[in-house]
Parts: structure tokens; sequence; C-alpha cells
């Protein structure tokens, strides 16, 4: 195992820190916020992190946030694929709730809508809504 501990410069200065880490640790961060455009910011959030982790170790420095946006940006794309594919997968019995739900103007003709997902798909309600 290496040590990538960051370690003072000999020439007096102070050591510099790898900001690049932070940047992809908000990636990652709005790639798990913003659905849709999750995969792509996911995936800047992951090569981000990446980045400063490589660059922090040819510089001696530290990278705060480069591991931790790694595994948020792998999150995120886990969650966004997923999303996707249920969309994929139950294409025509969303199609039914969103057509029952744009005509359910009552919250008893609602929960309706949701009993249909439900029975229909084996799915929770809350993986539709995004």
């Amino acid at each position: 195992m290496t040590d990538n501990s960051p370690e003072p410069r000999t020439d007096g200065r102070p050591s510099r820190v790898e900001r690049g880490g932070l940047w992809g640790l908000f990636f990652g961060a709005a790639g798990l916020l913003l659905p849709p455009y999750g995969v792509v910011l996911s995936v800047f959030g992951v090569v981000q992190g990446f980045r400063a982790r490589r660059t922090a170790r040819e510089n001696r420095t530290e990278a705060p946030g480069a591991l931790l946006s790694v595994v948020v940006g792998v999150l995120g794309i886990v969650v966004s694929v997923a999303l996707a594919s249920v969309a994929v997968v139950y294409r025509e019995e969303l199609t039914r709730y969103r057509d029952c739900s744009a005509r359910a103007h009552t919250v008893s003709s609602q929960k309706v809508c949701d009993e249909e997902w439900t029975s229909s798909t084996g799915l929770p309600i809350t993986a539709t809504s995004g």
C-alpha cells in the first residue's frame, strides 16, 4: 500500500491543495439531483475525481473530496440508469399512469391511479416521481 499523504515542501512554501475533487463532488451531487441528465453530470464527477487524485498524487498535495466525488458520481450513474430502465421496461404502464394522473382532479381519483400503477408494476409510486 502506498502512502498518499501530502508531504510539506522543502522550499518552505505551504503545500497547494488540488480543488478538482470539490468540483467533481459538485457534478456528482448535481447528477443525483437531476435524474434525466444525471448520467452525464455523474460521469463528469467521476472523471474530475480521478483527475484530481492523479494531479494531487503527482504534485504531492491533497485533493479533498476527490474520492467522495468518484463514489457520489458512480452512485449517480447507477440511480440514473435504474430510473431509465424503469422508464423503458414499464413504458406502457407509465403512459397510462401519466394519462390517469392528468385526468385526476381529486385526491381520491389520484389514489385510484396510484393503486393501478402499484398493482400493474409492483413498484411503489415514488419510483415514478422525479
